[in-house]
């Protein structure tokens, strides 16, 4: 049962502990105590790993539904809630640096932003889809010039970076580029066309 607008006043003296017993009773009231005790603390241990105001509020946000969601999994004899956390902001903004800055050799590498792809299904139909789209992009490169499908395959299936793939032809770091933008705009290209 909801707290009445008086009790909710008196929540501000109740202990970390308390408060996390009534969030996992799913006391909303109770988590907004929490966050006025601890989003300022949250947020700059969040901007500290990321650098960025809008990620380290995204984090932030994160912690506190982290918070609703797990505070029945919360051990309050190993330890106390500020610790808790810290611990749950520093492993939730390390996770958003490192899924930045892999989008980032993603895109360094393919030119493509993975957050733009249409997302998969699952089971038999996924497994299908994936099948009929591996099938596309291979028809799709074969219809490349063999420089630009070569710089592709080399970043897609090799894994190497621009840089790498100019130092193994022997080409200029601009020319491998050129080869990628070229080829990846192309292979959209015919890829779009296909599917419409």
């Amino acid at each position: 049962m909801p707290l009445e607008q008086s009790e909710e006043s008196g929540l501000r003296t109740l202990t970390d502990e308390l408060l996390i017993d009534l969030i996992v009773q799913r006391e909303e009231a109770a988590l907004g105590v929490l966050y006025d005790r601890y989003a300022s603390l949250v947020y700059a241990i969040a901007l500290r790993v990321t650098g960025d105001r809008q990620t380290a509020e995204e984090v932030m946000q994160d912690v506190f539904q982290s918070i609703w969601q797990t505070a029945g999994g919360f051990q309050r004899q190993t330890g106390v809630v500020a610790a808790w956390i810290i611990g749950i902001t520093r492993h939730r903004a390390i996770d958003v640096l490192r899924s930045k800055r892999e989008r980032a050799r993603h895109r360094e590498v393919t030119g493509i932003d993975v957050r733009t792809l249409p997302p998969s299904a699952g089971g038999v139909e996924g497994d299908v889809e994936q099948r009929i789209l591996y099938e596309a992009v291979r028809a799709a490169l074969a219809d490349l010039p063999s420089a630009q499908r070569q710089a592709i395959e080399m970043a897609y299936y090799g894994g190497l970076t621009q840089t790498e793939i100019a130092e193994r032809l022997g080409e200029p770091l601009g020319t491998v580029k050129t080869r990628l933008r070229l080829g990846l705009i192309k292979l959209r290209d015919i890829l779009r066309s296909r599917w419409e």
